[in-house]
């Protein structure tokens, strides 16, 4: 570890006594990241225990100030995605800013930005530029487009990358419109990406001890996250039948509607199908051989599924769920945002908490869905602006004379280094 550990604010909680420490308990990470894709995963290394650090422009991240949100500098979607950092405030523009974000480079295990190439070639704060001050550093580029691509100086956005990967045409219409999932799931499946690639130079320092550059782009990972299953017959040479898995492009594979509202059902396996088939009075089909081959089942999967949306809309959906359930066909009604609050699953496993925010006061929040039996969760909660900018600083040797206090909007305080 690089770390000369400095004290933690409230920005962190105490792991509970009776299990053991988060696995990254003493480790920093420099987080220079913003909007969703990097904040997402430096927030999942602060619940494993990171002192993670989150070094912001005078301005703060753009999702501070997006709706909804209750008090200036501090949304919801900010907030859920930032819990357990601290926040410096830092102009980089500054030599003086410049100075103290290589100062807090040198005291930290896991450097990562969001920023193209060319600025943070500007500013002067690219690998090349900050390795031989820590040997051990981890230095990670959360990037939009691989950096050796024509792409790479192209700004990237969810939505960019929605379309960029094959997503929206994937979510298309049945006119052929694509359309955009009603999810910032590039970001957030980027974000997964990055945490992990962390962890795993994280492991290889272990091992050497020593850092390393890490590019996690996110056009290339969601590219390689749908072709998982859709390089399909491209995966051959000569290539049969061209990229797509015909099952999930199927029309066919839908929700349908029920009496009253809509469900997915899928049997799987050939022991679902027999069950299912013999459920809706196809006892014939049932017993059929074409049935019970997976092979040969996988070619005509649009009979099957037609069979489902012929039948559907003779129950209601608890009707369908009771009697599916009965037989272990996997199935589940099509729920609604709201509907996720009052899950009863979710809320047994323990999903939601409501905990109290320093500035914000009672706020519900979201909690790791992964579950260890020895190790405990740091939640936390998200930073307001420039909060710990002044004990950050006095960490790694500044005094207070050699930080500028400075109102903003008359609301939010923020610091930053001046000493020039």
């Amino acid at each position: 570890m690089t770390n000369a550990e400095g004290p933690k604010t409230a920005a962190t909680k105490e792991a509970h006594s009776g299990k053991s420490a988060p696995p990254l308990t003493g480790l920093r990470v420099i987080d220079l990241t913003s909007v969703i894709f990097g904040p997402m995963a430096t927030s999942m290394l602060a619940e494993l225990g990171a002192d993670v650090i989150k070094v912001e422009p005078p301005s703060g991240d753009i999702m501070r100030h997006v709706e909804p949100i209750r008090s200036p500098g501090m949304s919801a979607i900010y907030m859920n995605a930032n819990r357990g950092k601290r926040s410096v405030v830092i102009d980089l523009k500054k030599p003086s800013g410049r100075e103290a974000l290589l100062r807090l480079a040198e005291t930290a295990d896991v450097f990562v930005h969001s920023m193209r190439n060319s600025a943070a070639t500007r500013l002067g704060i690219t690998y090349d530029d900050i390795r031989g001050l820590n040997p051990a550093l981890i230095y990670c580029f959360a990037c939009g487009f691989g950096s050796t691509g024509p792409y790479a100086e192209l700004p990237a956005y969810d939505d960019i990358i929605q379309a960029a990967c094959g997503l929206a045409s994937l979510a298309g219409a049945a006119d052929g419109e694509p359309r955009l999932v009603r999810s910032i799931m590039a970001d957030k499946t980027a974000g997964l990406y990055l945490s992990n690639a962390i962890m795993t130079a994280l492991l290889a320092r272990h091992n050497t001890g020593l850092g390393q550059y890490v590019e996690v782009p996110m056009f290339e990972c969601l590219s390689a996250f749908i072709l998982t299953e859709h390089l399909a017959g491209a995966s051959f040479d000569p290539v049969i039948d061209g990229p797509g898995y015909k099952r999930v492009l199927s029309m066919s594979r839908r929700a349908h509607p029920t009496k009253d509202s809509f469900i997915a059902v899928l049997p799987y396996t050939s022991a679902h199908w027999q069950r299912f088939l013999k459920l809706i009075g196809h006892d014939d089909l049932a017993s059929a051989e074409w049935v019970s081959d997976v092979t040969q089942r996988s070619a005509r999967f649009e009979e099957l599924y037609d069979l489902i949306a012929d039948v559907t809309p003779t129950r209601t959906t608890d009707e369908w769920i009771e009697a599916l359930r009965r037989i272990d066909i996997p199935a589940m009604p099509v729920n609604q945002l709201d509907d996720l609050l009052r899950d009863p699953q979710l809320a047994a496993s323990g999903l939601f908490e409501t905990y109290e925010h320093p500035t914000e006061g009672t706020l519900h929040g979201v909690t790791s869905p992964i579950k260890f039996s020895d190790m405990d969760r740091v939640p936390g909660f998200a930073p307001a602006l420039g909060a710990d900018t002044r004990d950050v600083l006095s960490e790694i040797g500044y005094n207070n004379e050699a930080i500028n206090v400075m109102n903003r909007d008359g609301s939010v305080i923020c610091m930053q280094v001046d000493n020039e």
